[in-house]
Protein backbone atom coordinates (compact mmCIF):
# COMPACT_ATOMS: atom_id res chain seq x y z
CA UNK A 1 0.00 0.00 0.00
CA UNK A 2 1.23 3.64 -1.00
CA UNK A 3 -0.28 6.50 0.42
CA UNK A 4 -2.08 9.25 -1.63
CA UNK A 5 -1.98 13.31 -1.32
CA UNK A 6 -5.28 13.57 0.96
CA UNK A 7 -3.52 10.53 3.63
CA UNK A 8 0.42 13.33 3.25
CA UNK A 9 -2.08 16.36 4.12
CA UNK A 10 -3.27 14.33 7.45
CA UNK A 11 -0.25 13.39 8.62
CA UNK A 12 1.41 16.49 7.96
CA UNK A 13 -1.81 18.01 10.17
CA UNK A 14 -0.86 15.54 12.76
CA UNK A 15 2.62 16.25 13.18
CA UNK A 16 2.04 19.90 12.88
CA UNK A 17 -0.61 19.68 16.07
CA UNK A 18 1.48 17.37 17.64
CA UNK A 19 4.38 19.91 17.37
CA UNK A 20 2.36 22.95 18.33
CA UNK A 21 1.11 20.73 21.58
CA UNK A 22 3.99 20.07 22.60
CA UNK A 23 5.38 23.35 22.32
CA UNK A 24 2.10 25.70 23.64
CA UNK A 25 2.51 23.84 27.19
CA UNK A 26 -2.03 23.76 26.54
CA UNK A 27 -2.87 20.60 27.93
CA UNK A 28 -6.02 20.47 25.63
CA UNK A 29 -4.45 20.85 22.36
CA UNK A 30 -1.55 18.33 23.65
CA UNK A 31 -3.88 15.26 22.07
CA UNK A 32 -5.45 17.23 19.37
CA UNK A 33 -3.18 15.64 17.26
CA UNK A 34 -4.92 11.98 17.59
CA UNK A 35 -7.41 13.77 15.49
CA UNK A 36 -6.41 13.77 12.41
CA UNK A 37 -4.29 10.13 12.75
CA UNK A 38 -7.83 8.79 13.44
CA UNK A 39 -9.49 10.28 10.51
CA UNK A 40 -6.80 8.64 8.67
CA UNK A 41 -6.41 5.43 10.29
CA UNK A 42 -10.54 5.12 9.70
CA UNK A 43 -9.66 6.22 6.18
CA UNK A 44 -7.44 3.34 5.33
CA UNK A 45 -9.70 1.17 7.28
CA UNK A 46 -12.88 1.85 4.59
CA UNK A 47 -10.46 2.02 1.61
CA UNK A 48 -8.83 -1.24 2.90
CA UNK A 49 -12.56 -2.76 3.18
CA UNK A 50 -13.54 -1.28 -0.85
CA UNK A 51 -10.41 -2.43 -2.06
CA UNK A 52 -11.22 -6.40 -0.82
CA UNK A 53 -14.62 -5.70 -2.49
CA UNK A 54 -13.00 -4.78 -5.90
CA UNK A 55 -11.86 -8.29 -6.60
CA UNK A 56 -10.54 -6.89 -10.03
CA UNK A 57 -10.76 -9.45 -13.30
CA UNK A 58 -8.43 -9.02 -16.21
CA UNK A 59 -8.93 -10.70 -20.17
CA UNK A 60 -6.71 -10.80 -22.49
CA UNK A 61 -7.45 -11.42 -26.24
CA UNK A 62 -5.50 -12.25 -28.49
CA UNK A 63 -4.53 -15.09 -31.42
CA UNK A 64 -2.88 -17.92 -29.77
CA UNK A 65 -0.48 -18.23 -32.64
CA UNK A 66 1.94 -15.13 -33.02
CA UNK A 67 4.31 -14.44 -35.91
CA UNK A 68 7.85 -14.12 -35.30
CA UNK A 69 8.97 -10.57 -35.51
CA UNK A 70 5.39 -9.14 -36.55
CA UNK A 71 3.30 -6.45 -34.31
CA UNK A 72 -0.03 -8.70 -32.78
CA UNK A 73 -2.77 -6.60 -31.40
CA UNK A 74 -3.38 -7.85 -27.99
CA UNK A 75 -7.05 -6.71 -26.57
CA UNK A 76 -7.02 -5.93 -22.59
CA UNK A 77 -10.54 -5.93 -20.46
CA UNK A 78 -10.27 -4.73 -17.01
CA UNK A 79 -13.30 -4.90 -14.76
CA UNK A 80 -14.30 -5.31 -10.87
CA UNK A 81 -17.56 -6.58 -8.86
CA UNK A 82 -17.59 -2.27 -7.58
CA UNK A 83 -20.76 -0.53 -8.62
CA UNK A 84 -19.57 2.72 -8.41
CA UNK A 85 -16.32 3.60 -10.94
CA UNK A 86 -13.09 2.79 -9.91
CA UNK A 87 -9.80 4.17 -10.75
CA UNK A 88 -6.73 2.26 -11.00
CA UNK A 89 -3.21 2.49 -12.21
CA UNK A 90 -2.03 -0.93 -14.33
CA UNK A 91 1.52 -1.78 -15.85
CA UNK A 92 1.12 -3.74 -18.77
CA UNK A 93 3.24 -6.45 -19.14
CA UNK A 94 4.72 -8.98 -21.61
CA UNK A 95 6.89 -12.56 -21.97
CA UNK A 96 10.86 -11.28 -21.81
CA UNK A 97 10.89 -11.76 -25.21
CA UNK A 98 8.48 -9.69 -26.61
CA UNK A 99 9.16 -6.14 -27.14
CA UNK A 100 5.65 -3.94 -25.87
CA UNK A 101 4.97 -0.48 -24.72
CA UNK A 102 5.18 -0.95 -20.37
CA UNK A 103 4.29 2.57 -19.81
CA UNK A 104 2.11 2.72 -16.22
CA UNK A 105 -1.56 3.57 -17.44
CA UNK A 106 -4.54 4.96 -15.81
CA UNK A 107 -7.93 3.38 -15.99
CA UNK A 108 -11.47 4.36 -14.85
CA UNK A 109 -13.16 1.16 -14.69
CA UNK A 110 -16.72 1.95 -15.20
CA UNK A 111 -19.10 0.26 -12.22
CA UNK A 112 -20.08 -3.34 -13.16
CA UNK A 113 -18.42 -2.84 -16.65
CA UNK A 114 -15.29 -3.31 -17.83
CA UNK A 115 -12.14 -1.17 -19.46
CA UNK A 116 -10.39 -1.83 -22.32
CA UNK A 117 -7.23 -1.26 -24.31
CA UNK A 118 -4.95 -2.43 -26.90
CA UNK A 119 -1.27 -2.59 -27.12
CA UNK A 120 0.78 -3.97 -29.93
CA UNK A 121 3.16 -6.47 -28.96
CA UNK A 122 5.93 -8.03 -31.62
CA UNK A 123 7.55 -11.56 -30.42
CA UNK A 124 11.25 -11.50 -31.10
CA UNK A 125 11.88 -15.38 -30.05
CA UNK A 126 10.20 -18.53 -31.37
CA UNK A 127 8.94 -20.95 -28.42
CA UNK A 128 5.58 -21.28 -25.84
CA UNK A 129 5.14 -18.56 -23.57
CA UNK A 130 2.51 -17.71 -20.93
CA UNK A 131 1.79 -14.28 -20.12
CA UNK A 132 3.02 -12.86 -16.82
CA UNK A 133 0.95 -11.16 -14.37
CA UNK A 134 0.03 -7.92 -14.24
CA UNK A 135 0.96 -5.26 -11.18
CA UNK A 136 -1.49 -2.63 -10.82
CA UNK A 137 -3.06 -0.20 -7.62
CA UNK A 138 -6.71 0.93 -7.01
CA UNK A 139 -7.22 4.33 -5.90
CA UNK A 140 -8.74 4.60 -2.71
CA UNK A 141 -12.20 6.23 -2.59
CA UNK A 142 -11.14 8.88 -0.27
CA UNK A 143 -8.58 9.78 -1.81
CA UNK A 144 -5.83 8.13 0.95
CA UNK A 145 -3.95 5.09 -0.40
CA UNK A 146 -2.97 2.91 -2.77
CA UNK A 147 -3.99 -0.86 -2.63
CA UNK A 148 -1.89 -2.96 -4.87
CA UNK A 149 -3.18 -6.10 -6.44
CA UNK A 150 -1.44 -8.72 -8.78
CA UNK A 151 -3.57 -10.25 -11.80
CA UNK A 152 -2.27 -13.18 -13.90
CA UNK A 153 -4.09 -13.31 -17.18
CA UNK A 154 -4.80 -17.45 -18.05
CA UNK A 155 -3.08 -16.84 -21.79
CA UNK A 156 -0.84 -19.50 -23.41
CA UNK A 157 0.48 -18.47 -26.58
CA UNK A 158 3.29 -20.14 -29.18
CA UNK A 159 5.43 -18.00 -31.54
CA UNK A 160 6.22 -19.48 -35.24
CA UNK A 161 7.81 -18.21 -38.22
CA UNK A 162 6.80 -15.54 -40.12
CA UNK A 163 4.28 -16.05 -43.60
CA UNK A 164 3.94 -14.23 -46.43
CA UNK A 165 1.92 -11.01 -46.87
CA UNK A 166 -0.67 -10.85 -49.81
CA UNK A 167 1.20 -8.37 -51.78
CA UNK A 168 4.85 -10.28 -51.14
CA UNK A 169 2.52 -13.35 -52.65
CA UNK A 170 1.84 -11.63 -55.56
CA UNK A 171 5.46 -10.15 -55.98
CA UNK A 172 7.01 -13.49 -55.36
CA UNK A 173 4.78 -15.33 -58.39
CA UNK A 174 5.54 -11.87 -60.73
CA UNK A 175 9.20 -11.16 -60.31
CA UNK A 176 10.60 -14.26 -60.81
CA UNK A 177 9.51 -17.17 -63.19
CA UNK A 178 6.14 -18.60 -61.66
CA UNK A 179 5.74 -18.21 -65.81
CA UNK A 180 7.03 -21.31 -67.63
CA UNK A 181 10.66 -21.18 -69.46
CA UNK A 182 10.87 -20.29 -73.37
CA UNK A 183 12.62 -22.76 -75.07
CA UNK A 184 13.66 -23.10 -78.47
CA UNK A 185 13.57 -26.31 -78.89
CA UNK A 186 10.94 -29.06 -78.70
CA UNK A 187 9.11 -28.68 -75.37
CA UNK A 188 5.95 -29.85 -73.75
CA UNK A 189 3.91 -27.26 -75.35
CA UNK A 190 3.73 -24.57 -77.84
CA UNK A 191 4.37 -21.21 -75.88
CA UNK A 192 4.32 -18.63 -78.73
CA UNK A 193 4.84 -18.54 -82.79
CA UNK A 194 7.62 -15.88 -84.25
CA UNK A 195 9.57 -14.93 -86.85
CA UNK A 196 12.57 -17.34 -87.79
CA UNK A 197 16.40 -16.36 -85.92
CA UNK A 198 19.45 -17.91 -87.45
CA UNK A 199 20.39 -20.75 -85.34
CA UNK A 200 17.04 -22.30 -84.99
CA UNK A 201 16.44 -26.02 -85.04
CA UNK A 202 14.92 -27.30 -88.25
CA UNK A 203 12.54 -29.09 -85.56
CA UNK A 204 11.05 -25.91 -84.62
CA UNK A 205 10.31 -24.58 -87.48
CA UNK A 206 5.92 -24.26 -87.43
CA UNK A 207 5.66 -25.78 -91.44
CA UNK A 208 1.68 -24.72 -91.10
CA UNK A 209 2.63 -21.23 -90.40
CA UNK A 210 5.27 -21.04 -92.86
CA UNK A 211 3.67 -21.78 -95.36
CA UNK A 212 0.42 -19.63 -94.50
CA UNK A 213 2.58 -16.42 -94.24
CA UNK A 214 5.06 -17.03 -97.65
CA UNK A 215 8.36 -16.79 -94.30
CA UNK A 216 9.99 -18.85 -91.89
CA UNK A 217 7.92 -19.20 -88.64
CA UNK A 218 9.60 -20.55 -85.56
CA UNK A 219 7.83 -22.21 -82.42
CA UNK A 220 9.14 -21.40 -78.96
CA UNK A 221 8.37 -24.31 -76.36
CA UNK A 222 7.11 -23.57 -72.61
CA UNK A 223 10.01 -26.15 -70.23
CA UNK A 224 8.52 -25.98 -66.56
CA UNK A 225 11.77 -25.45 -64.13
CA UNK A 226 10.66 -27.74 -61.32
CA UNK A 227 13.70 -27.45 -58.75
CA UNK A 228 14.60 -28.85 -55.66
CA UNK A 229 15.47 -26.35 -52.64
CA UNK A 230 17.17 -27.28 -49.26
CA UNK A 231 17.46 -25.38 -46.51
CA UNK A 232 20.17 -25.54 -44.45
CA UNK A 233 20.05 -23.86 -41.07
CA UNK A 234 22.88 -23.11 -38.55
CA UNK A 235 21.61 -23.93 -35.01
CA UNK A 236 24.88 -23.53 -33.28
CA UNK A 237 26.01 -20.93 -30.81
CA UNK A 238 26.87 -18.29 -33.04
CA UNK A 239 22.89 -17.85 -34.05
CA UNK A 240 22.50 -16.87 -30.61
CA UNK A 241 23.87 -13.61 -31.62
CA UNK A 242 22.59 -10.43 -31.87
CA UNK A 243 20.21 -9.43 -34.99
CA UNK A 244 18.51 -6.21 -35.00
CA UNK A 245 16.00 -6.40 -32.11
CA UNK A 246 16.52 -10.18 -31.81
CA UNK A 247 18.53 -12.96 -32.51
CA UNK A 248 19.81 -14.46 -35.67
CA UNK A 249 18.46 -17.97 -35.15
CA UNK A 250 15.12 -15.77 -35.39
CA UNK A 251 16.02 -14.35 -38.07
CA UNK A 252 17.18 -17.12 -39.95
CA UNK A 253 13.67 -18.81 -38.92
CA UNK A 254 11.87 -16.07 -40.43
CA UNK A 255 13.83 -16.28 -44.13
CA UNK A 256 13.87 -19.90 -44.34
CA UNK A 257 9.67 -20.30 -43.64
CA UNK A 258 9.01 -17.59 -46.11
CA UNK A 259 11.49 -18.84 -48.62
CA UNK A 260 10.00 -22.44 -48.33
CA UNK A 261 6.25 -20.44 -48.75
CA UNK A 262 7.86 -18.71 -51.93
CA UNK A 263 9.49 -22.03 -53.28
CA UNK A 264 5.99 -24.09 -52.82
CA UNK A 265 4.56 -21.00 -54.52
CA UNK A 266 6.64 -21.30 -58.06
CA UNK A 267 6.20 -25.34 -57.71
CA UNK A 268 9.23 -25.75 -56.43
CA UNK A 269 10.32 -28.95 -54.05
CA UNK A 270 11.86 -27.77 -50.73
CA UNK A 271 13.11 -29.09 -47.64
CA UNK A 272 14.87 -28.03 -44.18
CA UNK A 273 18.45 -29.58 -42.45
CA UNK A 274 18.85 -28.22 -38.68
CA UNK A 275 22.47 -28.53 -37.92
CA UNK A 276 24.88 -27.66 -35.02
CA UNK A 277 27.91 -29.60 -33.89
CA UNK A 278 26.20 -32.55 -36.24
CA UNK A 279 22.93 -32.41 -38.78
CA UNK A 280 19.73 -32.49 -35.95
CA UNK A 281 16.85 -32.79 -38.37
CA UNK A 282 16.26 -32.92 -41.42
CA UNK A 283 13.03 -33.17 -43.70
CA UNK A 284 13.74 -34.47 -47.43
CA UNK A 285 12.60 -31.64 -50.46
CA UNK A 286 9.03 -32.47 -51.29
CA UNK A 287 6.26 -30.26 -53.44
CA UNK A 288 3.21 -28.37 -52.17
CA UNK A 289 1.74 -27.34 -48.83
CA UNK A 290 2.64 -29.91 -47.06
CA UNK A 291 6.12 -29.24 -47.63
CA UNK A 292 5.73 -25.92 -46.04
CA UNK A 293 3.69 -26.95 -43.11
CA UNK A 294 6.36 -29.51 -42.10
CA UNK A 295 9.15 -27.14 -42.91
CA UNK A 296 7.52 -24.70 -40.33
CA UNK A 297 6.48 -27.24 -38.07
CA UNK A 298 10.40 -28.10 -37.63
CA UNK A 299 11.41 -24.19 -37.81
CA UNK A 300 8.74 -23.50 -34.89
CA UNK A 301 10.89 -26.08 -32.50
CA UNK A 302 14.41 -24.69 -33.11
CA UNK A 303 17.06 -23.35 -30.35
CA UNK A 304 20.31 -21.78 -30.05
CA UNK A 305 22.47 -24.95 -29.48
CA UNK A 306 25.09 -23.75 -27.40
CA UNK A 307 27.74 -26.21 -29.62
CA UNK A 308 30.15 -24.72 -32.23
CA UNK A 309 28.64 -25.45 -35.58
CA UNK A 310 30.00 -28.26 -38.29
CA UNK A 311 29.02 -26.81 -41.94
CA UNK A 312 31.14 -29.93 -43.41
CA UNK A 313 28.73 -32.51 -42.01
CA UNK A 314 25.35 -30.51 -42.81
CA UNK A 315 27.03 -30.63 -46.29
CA UNK A 316 27.69 -34.32 -46.52
CA UNK A 317 24.09 -34.46 -44.94
CA UNK A 318 22.35 -32.95 -47.65
CA UNK A 319 24.14 -34.63 -49.77
CA UNK A 320 23.01 -37.62 -49.07
CA UNK A 321 19.05 -36.42 -48.71
CA UNK A 322 19.22 -34.97 -52.46
CA UNK A 323 20.16 -36.95 -55.31
CA UNK A 324 19.48 -34.33 -58.25
CA UNK A 325 21.55 -30.90 -58.55
CA UNK A 326 19.58 -28.28 -56.01
CA UNK A 327 19.96 -24.92 -54.66
CA UNK A 328 21.44 -25.37 -51.03
CA UNK A 329 20.57 -22.35 -49.33
CA UNK A 330 22.90 -22.03 -45.85
CA UNK A 331 22.06 -19.54 -43.69
CA UNK A 332 24.80 -18.97 -40.64
CA UNK A 333 27.37 -16.19 -40.24
CA UNK A 334 30.49 -15.27 -41.22
CA UNK A 335 31.99 -13.81 -38.38
CA UNK A 336 34.70 -16.02 -37.34
CA UNK A 337 37.64 -16.62 -39.64
CA UNK A 338 38.06 -20.32 -38.69
CA UNK A 339 34.05 -20.90 -38.92
CA UNK A 340 34.24 -19.52 -42.60
CA UNK A 341 37.07 -21.56 -43.16
CA UNK A 342 35.01 -24.61 -42.39
CA UNK A 343 32.39 -22.93 -45.04
CA UNK A 344 34.53 -23.24 -47.11
CA UNK A 345 35.28 -26.72 -46.89
CA UNK A 346 31.12 -27.44 -46.89
CA UNK A 347 31.10 -25.59 -50.23
CA UNK A 348 33.70 -27.98 -51.59
CA UNK A 349 31.67 -30.91 -50.55
CA UNK A 350 28.57 -29.53 -52.05
CA UNK A 351 30.20 -28.61 -55.30
CA UNK A 352 29.79 -29.03 -58.60
CA UNK A 353 26.73 -30.94 -58.30
CA UNK A 354 25.03 -28.53 -55.76
CA UNK A 355 24.73 -24.92 -56.07
CA UNK A 356 25.55 -23.30 -52.55
CA UNK A 357 24.38 -20.27 -51.65
CA UNK A 358 25.20 -17.95 -47.93
CA UNK A 359 22.60 -16.07 -46.49
CA UNK A 360 24.66 -14.23 -44.10
CA UNK A 361 23.21 -10.68 -41.34
CA UNK A 362 25.79 -8.07 -40.91
CA UNK A 363 25.64 -5.70 -37.94
CA UNK A 364 24.09 -2.51 -38.47
CA UNK A 365 26.13 -1.08 -35.09
CA UNK A 366 28.98 -2.09 -36.72
CA UNK A 367 28.36 -0.02 -39.51
CA UNK A 368 27.42 2.36 -38.11
CA UNK A 369 30.44 2.64 -35.53
CA UNK A 370 32.74 2.24 -38.81
CA UNK A 371 31.19 5.31 -40.39
CA UNK A 372 30.75 7.18 -37.83
CA UNK A 373 31.92 10.51 -36.73
CA UNK A 374 34.84 10.23 -33.63
CA UNK A 375 34.43 12.12 -30.87
CA UNK A 376 37.82 10.95 -28.44
CA UNK A 377 40.52 8.23 -28.96
CA UNK A 378 38.36 5.50 -27.84
CA UNK A 379 35.56 6.21 -30.35
CA UNK A 380 38.52 6.03 -32.99
CA UNK A 381 39.87 3.13 -31.51
CA UNK A 382 36.20 1.81 -32.37
CA UNK A 383 36.11 3.01 -35.68
CA UNK A 384 38.98 0.79 -36.29
CA UNK A 385 37.97 -2.25 -35.05
CA UNK A 386 34.82 -2.02 -36.59
CA UNK A 387 36.37 -1.28 -39.68
CA UNK A 388 38.67 -4.79 -39.60
CA UNK A 389 35.30 -6.33 -38.75
CA UNK A 390 33.86 -5.59 -41.98
CA UNK A 391 36.94 -6.28 -44.07
CA UNK A 392 37.45 -9.56 -42.56
CA UNK A 393 33.49 -10.08 -43.25
CA UNK A 394 34.23 -9.23 -46.88
CA UNK A 395 37.24 -11.15 -47.34
CA UNK A 396 35.13 -14.79 -46.38
CA UNK A 397 32.58 -13.67 -48.73
CA UNK A 398 34.94 -12.75 -51.46
CA UNK A 399 36.56 -16.13 -50.68
CA UNK A 400 33.19 -18.20 -50.65
CA UNK A 401 32.49 -16.34 -54.07
CA UNK A 402 36.11 -17.27 -55.46
CA UNK A 403 35.12 -21.17 -55.16
CA UNK A 404 31.85 -20.23 -56.93
CA UNK A 405 29.45 -20.23 -54.19
CA UNK A 406 26.95 -17.08 -54.09
CA UNK A 407 26.53 -15.59 -51.22
CA UNK A 408 24.70 -11.93 -49.45
CA UNK A 409 25.74 -9.99 -46.81
CA UNK A 410 22.91 -8.08 -45.60
CA UNK A 411 21.75 -5.92 -42.61
CA UNK A 412 18.73 -7.52 -41.02
CA UNK A 413 16.15 -6.20 -41.97
CA UNK A 414 17.41 -7.05 -45.53
CA UNK A 415 18.24 -10.23 -45.28
CA UNK A 416 15.01 -11.52 -46.58
CA UNK A 417 14.57 -9.96 -49.59
CA UNK A 418 18.61 -10.34 -50.30
CA UNK A 419 17.68 -14.03 -50.18
CA UNK A 420 14.70 -14.02 -51.98
CA UNK A 421 16.43 -11.87 -55.26
CA UNK A 422 18.87 -14.44 -55.34
CA UNK A 423 16.62 -17.18 -55.45
CA UNK A 424 14.30 -15.77 -58.03
CA UNK A 425 17.51 -14.85 -59.75
CA UNK A 426 19.13 -18.02 -59.93
CA UNK A 427 15.57 -19.11 -61.17
CA UNK A 428 15.53 -16.61 -64.02
CA UNK A 429 19.03 -17.77 -64.95
CA UNK A 430 18.51 -21.41 -64.91
CA UNK A 431 21.54 -21.76 -62.32
CA UNK A 432 19.87 -25.07 -60.77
Amino acid sequence: MALRQNALLLLLLTAALAIAGDWSGDVRLDRLWCLPLALLLLGLAYEARIAGRARPRLLLQAPQRWFLGRATPVRFQLSTALARPQSLEIAPTAPPEMSADRSVRTLLVPGRAAASWMLAVTARRLGHYQWPPMQLRLAGVLGLGWWPRSLRPVFALQVVPDILHASERALAVSAGGASAAVRGGAGADTLQLREYRPGDPPRCIDQKASARSGRLISRDFAEDQHLEIMIAVDVGRGSGLGAGDTDRLALYANVAARLAQRAAMLDDQVGLLLYADRPLAAIVPAHGTAAVTRVRSLLAQISVQDRESNPALAALRVRSLVRRRSLVVLLTDLDDASASGELAGAVRLLLPKHLPFIGAVSSERLNALAFGSAADELAVYRALAAQEYRNALARNLAALRALGAPAVLAPPRELDRAVLQAYLGFRQRRRI
